[in-house]
């Protein structure tokens, strides 16, 4: 039995259209309700990538660290969304150690360059904390207006590392 060609085109035609349907529910729009978190993580991002945009001075160690801290706080500032948005205790612990980790490493950097560290300021890591969180990034903002990076460093971070 022969099918004609006006059916093999019908076939074909319906299978696109499960094909299209299927990628389009693939790529329907997030629940609103993890909105901010992705609004977050997307600004965490861009301001990664920007700060890692750096010219490059003839100094690599210098250029290695002005690319690796702003890649270190986008770590971080990610990590805070997950802290402020998440559900998942093992993912939490997990961005709790990325964010300790991530400031040790920064501060290592900076201090192999002979660069100071900016004051000690608190990172939020609940929802009741985003207040905090909008100062920070306007302090953060100030900082990269005066031209350092835009970052955060706990003292007690380097207390830790630096202990015996």
């Amino acid at each position: 039995m022969r099918v004609s060609p006006h059916r093999w085109r019908c076939r074909f035609a319906i299978v696109q259209l499960a094909i299209l349907a299927a990628v389009a529910a693939a790529h329907a729009a997030p629940p609103a309700a993890e909105a901010p978190f992705l609004a977050e993580n997307q600004a965490a991002m861009d301001t990664m990538m920007a700060g890692m945009d750096v010219k490059p001075s003839g100094d690599v160690d210098y250029d290695f660290a002005a690319m690796m801290i702003p890649h270190h706080q986008g770590a971080i500032d990610m990590a805070q969304a997950e802290l402020r948005y998440g559900h998942n205790e093992q993912l939490r612990r997990i961005a709790q150690e990325i964010i300790v980790e991530q400031q040790q490493e920064i501060a290592a950097m900076r201090l192999a360059l002979g660069q100071r560290l900016p004051a000690a300021v608190a990172s939020p890591d609940q929802a009741s904390d985003l207040t905090v969180g909008v100062a920070r990034a306007a302090a953060q903002e100030t900082r990269q207006a005066a031209g350092m990076p835009a970052m955060d460093m706990p003292m007690m971070t380097l207390q830790k590392r630096n202990s015996p």
